[in-house]
């Protein structure tokens, strides 16, 4: 069974822009939040992972699964 790859986590810079990081390095960086949470959304698919957003303030405002998740939504059983 293949290692389940890092969540990808859209983070802000202290630069003023965002990044994504994944295992603690950064993957990339983008001028604006929506530009950083498409680019993270894409990443987070491509490895069949996790996708965490975060707010200015560190706090996950949202979390996507594009794993194989164990534990499906209650309207998909």
């Amino acid at each position: 069974m293949a290692e389940k790859k890092p969540a990808v986590h859209t983070v802000p810079n202290k630069d003023g822009g965002w990044d994504n990081k994944q295992d603690g390095k950064t993957i990339s960086h983008h001028p604006t939040k929506a530009a950083a949470e498409e680019s993270g959304r894409r990443a987070a698919k491509q490895d069949k992972t996790e996708h965490r957003i975060h707010n200015k303030d560190g706090k996950i405002s949202n979390a996507n699964s594009y794993g194989n998740d164990p534990i499906p939504p209650k309207d998909k059983n």
